[in-house]
C-alpha cells in the first residue's frame, strides 16, 4: 500500500510540475541513481567504524529536473538571468533497504554477559521510500556546461522529502520484550509497523558531460529524518520506564553515495 501511494505521489508531482513548467517553456531531464547507503541508527555503537561499515544497504532512485536555462518552446536558451543559469529543481523517488546489526565493543567476542548475547542475537532491517524535491545550485554556468565548454560541473543542493518506512526487529533468542531476549533499555523500544515522517536532504556532487544530451553524476548526500523509529528501535527512558539511555542522542540519518545517468529529454 505504501509503495502504491508513493508512486501515485511521485507521478502526480512529476506530471503536475512538468505540465506547469512546460507551459513556461523550460526543458526537462530524467535519470536514475544508485549506490550504497550507510545507515546511522540505534543498532551498533555510535562513531564506531565497524558499525558504519557493517550497517550498509543499497539504494536506487528515479530523478527529474526542471532546467531553466533552456526553452523547449523554441529550442533556444532562456533569458540570461542568474537564476536560470545556476539553478535547477530536482524531484525524485528513492528506495533503499539496509540490514542492521549491533557492532562495537559491547558485542566483542570477549564479552560473555547476557547483555552481550542479547545484543548479538538482535537484528533488524529498514525499508524506506522517499519522495521530494531539492533546489540544486551550480556555481558554474549551466549553459556553458551544456554547450560543452567544460566537462565537469559541481553542484550543491538542499530540499525536503516525505518518507515512508517499514522496519523489522527480531532476536534469534525468541520474542522480544522478555528478560531472556531483550536488554532493559530496549523494552518497549521497538516498532514493527510501517509509518511516515519527513527528512531534510542536502548533497554535494558533480556532473560529467558524456554527450550533448547526457551526463554522468556523482552525488554525495545526507538525509536527516524527523523520527527516531525509522530503524525500528528507539531506546529511551520514556519507553522502557526503568533505564536511562543518554547515548540515544539523535534521530536516524543516512549517508548515500550514488552515481547516476541523466538524459536531456527536451
Amino acid at each position: 500500500m505504501n509503495t502504491k501511494l508513493f508512486l501515485l505521489v511521485f507521478f502526480f508531482l512529476f506530471f503536475t510540475k512538468q505540465d506547469s513548467f512546460s507551459q513556461a517553456g523550460f526543458s526537462h531531464e530524467v535519470g536514475v541513481i544508485t549506490g550504497p547507503v550507510v545507515f546511522y541508527s540505534d543498532f551498533g555503537e555510535r562513531y564506531n567504524f565497524e558499525t558504519n561499515a557493517g550497517n550498509v544497504g543499497f539504494g536506487i532512485g528515479l530523478i527529474h529536473y526542471i532546467n531553466f536555462s533552456y526553452s523547449s518552446d523554441c529550442n533556444c536558451y532562456t533569458r540570461a538571468v542568474y537564476f536560470n543559469d545556476h539553478f535547477k529543481i530536482r524531484t525524485e523517488l528513492d528506495y533503499h533497504q539496509t540490514n542492521l546489526n549491533h557492532y562495537g565493543k559491547w558485542v566483542a567476542p570477549d564479552r560473555t554477559s547476557l547483555f552481550a548475547d542479547q545484543l548479538r542475537a538482535m537484528s533488524g532491517s529498514a525499508t524506506v521510500f522517499e519522495v521530494g524535491s531539492q533546489l540544486e545550485y551550480f556555481p558554474l554556468s549551466i549553459r556553458d556546461f551544456a554547450a560543452g565548454q567544460y566537462k565537469i560541473a559541481p553542484f550543491i543542493s538542499m530540499g525536503a522529502h516525505w518518507v515512508s518506512y517499514d522496519p523489522e526487529v527480531s532476536s534469534t533468542l525468541g520474542q522480544l520484550n522478555s528478560p531472556a531476549t531483550t536488554p532493559d533499555k530496549y523494552y518497549n523500544g521497538f516498532q514493527q509497523e510501517p509509518a511516515s515522517t519527513w527528512a531534510v536532504v542536502w548533497s554535494v556532487g558533480i556532473r560529467y558531460k558524456l554527450s550533448p544530451l547526457s551526463d554522468l553524476m556523482l552525488d554525495s548526500r545526507w538525509h536527516f529524518y524527523f523520527s527516531d523509529w525509522v530503524d525500528g528501535l528507539n531506546p529511551t527512558f520514556e519507553n522502557n520506564g526503568s533505564t536511562p539511555v543518554p547515548e540515544n542522542k539523535a534521530n536516524e540519518w543516512i549517508y548515500w553515495l550514488n552515481v547516476g545517468y541523466i538524459y536531456y529529454i527536451n
